[in-house]
């Protein structure tokens, strides 16, 4: 029997989730058993199915905005999780678990496997969970040093870790004491062949008008009321009539997202399409003439490689961003950078590349160009797949080892 391994997700559905589902399939095409457990939501709402032959098990999960509220959803998700777990070993075999943070509290549910059966745990670290805490609560209390303890923990029970880029490495080597060798950087790009220019949607190319654009989660932390005060400077103080902006997506602050823009009086000039998928939500992205990234910068974003830089550039997109060290070192020539971290300062960021057609272009073909050559998943579905094979590897040796004693 094929290797199973089972992968836990908290904050997302899949195949919502794009990094996890293409893990999945790459586990699932190179020969591996696959299930997962998530979140309902996001129009993935059954509790079980079969997807490409990878087994999905969902919960219901309520969303919470606070800190206690958080703990108690994480608390109902690791139940859930727990209880879905053994269901799945009924089914068949587990022999490794992997966990995809945020929260870093799912290392408990791979551990009572480990304990029990031996399990392999290994730890897809995507966010960092203490500065994800300051960067939504602006403090550092008990519940902050509580998630700085399960980081550790969780770092301390995982046999390998995966991280996004080399700034998550570095801290799974010097904040979480793993080994450099056990530790596997993959970075999130999406699948080329998937993910490319289309024909736009109609409805948005409007003769004489110029569209800016964001996607993404719309969470506390990701400044997309940034963006939406910028087109209020750019709508009623700049007076600009050619600039109109499409906001891509859904998350906790979607409902206060849309009161804010209404309360700005943006009227038709601001959309949120809410979640997109397929080929609905190329033709929106290909509509747009200008990538945003309202990020704010701070201690968290600052290391973050975020999907959103490799999808504009995949798509030759500009960018306009703040001062986010990884995203600029990720974007490159491809971004504008913001240095001022305000409303007005991205309004003007985006008003002077708009009005610079030729900066537009040149920087859309140097990302573009980036993106052809170096953001390529099968590379990375490669090195994925290889911290695998060496964790099975290293078991067969071990049972090897059991069978035939050194004489």
């Amino acid at each position: 029997m094929n290797q199973h391994v089972l992968i836990l997700v908290e904050n997302l559905p899949v195949p919502f989730d794009r990094r996890v589902w293409q893990e999945a399939q790459a586990l699932n095409d190179a020969g591996y058993e696959v299930s997962v457990i998530c979140p309902m939501g996001k129009g993935h709402n059954e509790a079980y199915e079969v997807i490409n032959g990878i087994h999905i098990y969902r919960h219901p999960l309520r969303e919470a905005d606070t800190a206690a509220g958080y703990f108690r959803e994480y608390a109902t998700a690791l139940i859930n999780q727990l209880y879905l777990s053994f269901r799945v070993r009924r089914r068949q075999r587990i022999d490794a678990i992997q966990a995809c943070n945020p929260p870093d509290l799912m290392f408990l549910v791979a551990l009572v496997h480990k304990i029990l059966f031996g399990t392999y745990f290994v730890f897809d670290h995507h966010d960092l969970s203490p500065e994800l805490y300051v960067s939504k609560f602006g403090r550092k209390d008990f519940f902050y040093r509580l998630v700085q303890f399960f980081e550790r923990q969780t770092f301390r029970v995982a046999d390998v870790s995966i991280a996004t880029n080399e700034t998550f490495r570095d801290i799974a080597v010097a904040r979480g004491g793993m080994s450099p060798d056990k530790v596997v950087v993959v970075k999130s790009y999406p699948e080329a062949s998937r993910f490319r220019l289309t024909e736009a949607e109609q409805s948005l190319v409007i003769p004489g008008k110029h569209l800016i654009g964001y996607i993404g989660i719309m969470g506390a932390q990701d400044g997309v009321d940034t963006l939406v005060e910028a087109m209020h400077d750019i709508v009623h103080v700049q007076k600009r009539d050619d600039i109109n902006c499409l906001i891509i997506g859904d998350g906790p602050e979607f409902g206060r997202l849309k009161a804010l823009a209404a309360e700005r009086q943006l009227g038709d000039r601001l959309r949120f399409t809410g979640y997109l998928s397929g080929p609905s939500l190329l033709a929106h992205l290909s509509a747009l003439n200008v990538g945003i990234i309202p990020d704010p910068p701070n201690d968290f974003n600052d290391k973050l490689s975020m999907n959103k830089v490799f999808e504009y550039m995949m798509l030759g997109l500009p960018i306009v961003q703040f001062n986010l060290r990884q995203a600029t070192n990720d974007a490159g020539n491809a971004a504008m950078i913001v240095a001022e971290h305000s409303p007005r300062a991205l309004a003007e960021g985006i008003v002077s590349l708009v009005d610079d057609p030729e900066r537009r272009e040149e920087m859309g073909v140097l990302g573009r160009a980036v993106a052809e050559r170096s953001f390529r998943w099968t590379a990375e579905a490669h090195r994925y797949l290889d911290a695998y094979r060496t964790l099975f590897d290293h078991r067969l040796d071990v049972n090897d080892q059991r069978h035939y004693p050194a004489s």
